[in-house]
């Protein structure tokens, strides 16, 4: 018989039990069940049980100030927490830096994998991901504080690789949301910013002999909810809350945006555009790194504006912009509504997402810092004094293709200001990002360059990339002092070699033509013929290639010049401020061996940088080529001079 599992907020938590292990769903302010996070405080308050829960939890879910789990913060309520954000439940944070409860800090794709696992059935999860950081039980295990004992993340060997191994967590009490039920609890997510884990969550709650307690804004006539619009069947669910508008916002910021929701879609040209700040210039920087026809996912925090720039600049059709909550496509979110998107193409299940990355899907990630040092180690998740978590970050981190951390030079107070295209520091932030050593290490620098994993560091005032070596400057803003505004503020030296200045576009209130750059529309006017000399002369000054299609695109242009020539020429190439995706090093040499193969008769280059003519070197060398590549403008054409005269002394003996 069909049962009614419409009950009360109070009736459902009076079905908890002391020790239980408690899920929750929703991803930092949106999609949070706070009618039923609030009946569980106000109970334990009341009558102090239940006691001793377990809290397992992926992104942060609440306001930071006392609203979402951070409601569970009292003594005895909860005894240990699994999360991969802290950074929303301070009180919880500080109890478990203060030993006063059991703490773990595991990557949120693993814990959102880690539902399927208990769903399924299954011990635990393998996986790369946190392989040489802070998770790695050779630093840590995830463990937050001196009491928490118990190994839940073991280092394995398959293959003869090395994996970790996430031991499952059983669940007895799954919180999960949605926009409408029926009687029955079938539940559909209409309404809803993200579909999250809640399916996922409700099976491992229920195939454990749990109980699955859903919030949702409204009760539906039996059989209303089309088949494929229900989202978590009613065999799953136990319970069904009405909750109260108030605590059923879309976030904390938001009742309800329909565009948020999927439910319509909004100009994008009406959006605000931001103002020219030190967010904007990073945002602007980073965007340059965009990649065609690419998957990209944003962080929080400065990362964030890169959507709002690639919107400003056109950019938004050419790229697809992911969040690890689920959102694909459109313009994504920021402030309280962040992990959603305006006009997104889908919603995909959070675990899907991370499958997604953990696999290598994504093209290009733009992530924040908390500090970062020599190395290239980067810290999110403890410091200053704060257990914040690392949320999301090391399995994006460590799988995306390419890595850009984005964030300002300093921190606390920083305050600066863009004058005739200039960048002034009025007032230098208290805090240094660029430390000695990171407190903790949520990104490790040198097992990124053990898989040759492109990284940029890039701030309102300059630029580093990761190197063999560590950290080398390459860019600076105009009106930058590299000594007084720079060096003066890291507690190392980095490696500077000729570092270029950064573009000027970024500095000037005004659109900077962004999607010609990425579309390689304008590559032609790079190169020019003098057909006195039979000369091609390429300048790929500040030219960057970010994919194979660059080189082709590279290619095509070269090809056309000189079958246009109408014979083989000579060419010289610029490669000053010319930056290449480590990777693709061989691609481009591939594409020289073409040219040299059925369009050169000889070919010589110059940079600046002796990391990229060494890599340059190597890569030509690989292929049977001699590199040609000198310092300095004038050794290149000297040679290519000798060049021609040698040719000139045998036609003449000929």
């Amino acid at each position: 018989m069909r049962k009614n599992k419409v009950i009360t907020a109070e009736e459902a938590i009076a079905l908890i039990r002391n020790d239980d292990v408690v899920t929750t769903t929703g991803f930092v302010q949106s999609c949070i069940p706070e009618a039923l996070h609030a009946a569980l405080e106000r109970r334990f308050v009341e009558t102090g049980a239940p006691r001793g829960l377990t809290l397992i939890m992926t992104a942060g879910a609440g306001d930071s100030k006392g609203l979402g789990t951070g409601r569970l913060h009292h003594d005895g309520l909860l005894s240990r927490v699994i999360a991969a954000n802290f950074g929303r439940m301070p009180k919880v944070a500080q109890a478990a830096q203060e030993n006063k409860i059991l703490g773990y800090n595991l990557p949120q794709g693993v814990i959102s994998q880690l539902y399927r696992a208990c769903a399924a059935g299954q011990p635990g999860l393998f996986s790369k991901v946190g392989l040489k950081t802070y998770v790695d039980p050779r630093h840590g295990g995830g463990r937050v504080n001196d009491v928490t004992r118990e190994d839940i993340v073991k280092l394995v060997e398959v293959a003869g690789e090395e994996w970790l191994f996430y031991t499952a967590t059983k669940i007895d009490v799954a919180f999960i949301r949605g926009t409408s039920a029926d009687p029955s609890g079938n539940l559909c997510m209409a309404k809803e910013a993200l579909t999250l884990d809640n399916l996922a969550q409700a099976m491992a709650a229920r195939n454990n002999g749990g109980i699955v307690i859903a919030q949702v804004e409204r009760i539906v006539e039996q059989g209303s909810i089309k088949p494929k619009d229900v989202r978590v069947p009613g065999m799953l669910v136990d319970c069904v809350v009405v909750a109260e508008p108030e605590q059923h916002r879309m976030n904390y910021g938001i009742m309800h945006d329909a565009a948020l929701a999927g439910e319509i879609r909004v100009p994008v040209g009406a959006m605000a555009r931001m103002p020219l700040d030190a967010r904007k210039i990073i945002a602007r920087r980073a965007a340059f790194e965009l990649p065609p026809n690419g998957v990209v996912n944003l962080g929080v925090g400065a990362p964030e504006g890169i959507s709002s720039i690639a919107a400003e600049e056109k950019v938004t059709p050419y790229i697809t912009l992911t969040t690890e909550a689920g959102a694909v496509g459109g313009v994504l979110a920021s402030g309280s509504s962040f992990g959603a998107a305006t006009n997104a193409d889908c919603i995909i299940d959070q675990n899907q997402m991370f499958d997604f990355y953990d696999g290598g899907g994504l093209d290009m990630t733009c992530l924040g810092m908390a500090e970062c040092d020599g190395q290239g180690n980067v810290n999110t998740s403890r410091f200053g004094g704060r257990l914040n978590g690392c949320g999301g970050f090391i399995n994006i981190s460590q799988n995306a293709r390419k890595v850009i951390f984005a964030g300002t030079f300093t921190a606390g107070g920083l305050v600066t200001k863009v004058e005739d295209g200039k960048l002034r520091i009025l007032q230098e932030g208290r805090s240094r990002k660029f430390v000695a050593e990171v407190e903790q290490n949520t990104f490790s620098g040198p097992f990124a360059q053990e898989r040759n994993q492109p990284v940029l560091y890039v701030t309102e005032r300059c630029v580093f990339h990761l190197t063999q070596r560590g950290l080398e400057l390459i860019e600076v803003a105009p009106g930058i002092d590299i000594g007084r505004d720079i060096l003066a503020h890291m507690a190392f030296t980095p490696i500077i070699e000729n570092p270029i200045t950064m573009d000027l576009r970024i500095f000037r209130d005004e659109p900077m033509e962004l999607l010609a750059d990425l579309l390689n529309l304008n590559l032609c006017e790079r190169v020019s013929y003098d057909a006195g000399r039979n000369l091609l002369f390429v300048n790929l000054e500040g030219w960057q290639v970010r994919s194979k299609g660059d080189i082709e695109a590279l290619r095509q242009v070269l090809e056309t010049a000189c079958l246009k020539a109408g014979q083989r020429v000579n060419s010289v190439v610029n490669h000053d401020g010319f930056r290449i995706t480590e990777n693709l090093y061989d691609d481009y040499a591939e594409m020289i061996e073409y040219m040299m193969r059925h369009h050169y008769v000889t070919s010589t280059r110059y940079a600046t940088s002796a990391f990229l003519r060494l890599k340059m070197q190597e890569a030509l060398r690989k292929r049977g080529l001699a590199p040609h590549i000198f310092e300095r403008k004038e050794d290149a054409h000297a040679f290519l001079d000798a060049a021609e005269r040698r040719e000139t002394t045998i036609a003449s003996a000929a």
